[in-house]
């Protein structure tokens, strides 16, 4: 009998987990979303729904001067590019969003990407190779996992969130190099803890490490200007690169980095998963620089961001739910076993409110999360209508605190 695996086998486990789920049933995963109502509303299964599953923490995806961008940018200059940076690809836009960033970060050079996840690739990939080594952050998103994997370094992961994890780490490799690189993000996205930068970045300079920082659920939302973790912990300065992403703050898809490294331009010809990718489109490059504005202009969204954080948070805890200990736009809900999660994820879904189900492989068995994510565009009855949905499912799910 032959007992060798089955190109395809992998993907019928999958479609067989599918098929364990009722006919007409939510399954995970699936959630189409029919209508937009508005930055917080939508409609799923024929059903006006609360969106708090979104990475909208400012609420502009349907800003006026965001939509008349992006409105603007196609009729001058088209649907695409129809090429990569490195070839035709380049337009005014393109430029003229990197000298924002650069700007706004106060630092030399700034290179933008068609998505964040290619950010990630780009950077690590394009700085790193077969005599390098790489530290991340045992939590660190798949986009850094999958960067590593496309490198020749030697990859070390360090406990979550801590520096003396990564100093015994620096500590064992040889001294007076500088060729290793620290990747950690500012704010994580399962369950919204944020990174202690100052003292990442101190281990990273008594060990001659650059540090790359993925600030992509922070920018926008953390610092008094929005740029994030870093900025709001006061080591800005001491960061040799920062990552941001446009589908979360900024209301786009693309990615940028910043540093004061004149060097970080020679990944404009180096970095694979830049050069081979097409440029981001004329009307996302332009709607993300409106966004850019209206965050730099309007520092009264965060504040409404934070408001409605704690609003949510408080009644979360009286709710009864297990939430984080970290205050941030991601509020986590820790539920446990994994079909508990998926029916408590349904029924609020058919109570007509959406939040993010996080099961293996997104994490490890029995430590399943149900994710609401807070936006500035939530109004005070968009979160009372809420609450009462958290409520009313918890109370009949037997929550344990």
């Amino acid at each position: 009998m032959d007992n060798r695996m089955d190109l395809l086998d992998k993907l019928r486990a999958v479609e067989k987990r599918r098929a364990a789920f009722a006919s007409g049933c939510a399954r995970p995963g699936e959630t189409v979303i029919e209508r937009v109502l508005g930055p917080c509303e939508v409609v799923i299964n024929g059903r006006p729904t609360l969106m708090f599953g979104s990475n909208n923490y400012l609420g502009l995806t349907l800003d006026p001067a965001v939509l008349a961008a992006a409105r603007d940018a196609i009729l001058e200059y088209g649907t695409g590019t129809t090429g990569s940076r490195t070839a035709n690809g380049t337009l005014a836009l393109h430029e003229d969003l990197e000298r924002e960033f650069a700007d706004w970060f106060q630092k030399r050079h700034a290179l933008i990407f068609s998505t964040g996840y290619q950010a990630n690739l780009s950077l690590i990939g394009g700085l790193c190779g077969a005599d390098d080594i790489v530290l991340i952050d045992g939590d660190s998103h798949a986009s850094i996992y999958d960067a590593t994997r496309h490198t020749a370094s030697q990859v070390v992961a360090f406990r979550h969130n801590s520096p003396e994890s990564l100093r015994k780490k620096l500590e064992r490799l040889p001294a007076g190099q500088r060729n290793r690189l620290v990747v950690v993000e500012g704010l994580y996205s399962i369950r919204g803890d944020v990174a202690p930068l100052g003292e990442i970045a101190a281990v990273c300079r008594a060990h001659g490490a650059y540090l790359l920082v993925d600030e992509a659920h922070s920018l926008g939302t953390y610092g008094p200007t929005g740029l994030g973790c870093a900025e709001a912990q006061g080591v800005l300065d001491q960061v040799d690169f920062i990552v941001g992403t446009f589908s979360k703050s900024l209301a786009g898809v693309g990615g940028v980095c910043v540093s004061d490294h004149p060097e970080l331009r020679a990944l404009h010809f180096l970095a694979r998963a830049y050069v081979f990718t097409a440029s981001g489109s004329p009307a996302n490059v332009a709607s993300v620089h409106a966004a850019v504005r209206v965050i730099r202009e309007h520092p009264e969204l965060r504040e409404r961001l934070w408001a409605n954080v704690r609003r949510l948070r408080e009644g979360l805890r009286e709710g009864g739910y297990r939430i984080g200990s970290t205050e941030s736009p991601i509020v986590p809900m820790f539920i446990g076993e994994e079909q508990r999660t998926i029916a408590l994820w349904q029924e609020l879904l058919a109570e007509g409110l959406y939040v993010n189900l996080i099961v293996p492989p997104g994490c490890p068995r029995d430590e399943c999360v149900l994710r609401a994510s807070c936006s500035a565009a939530h109004t005070s009855e968009h979160i009372t209508r809420a609450l009462e949905i958290f409520a009313r499912v918890g109370a009949g799910s037997s929550l344990t605190v």
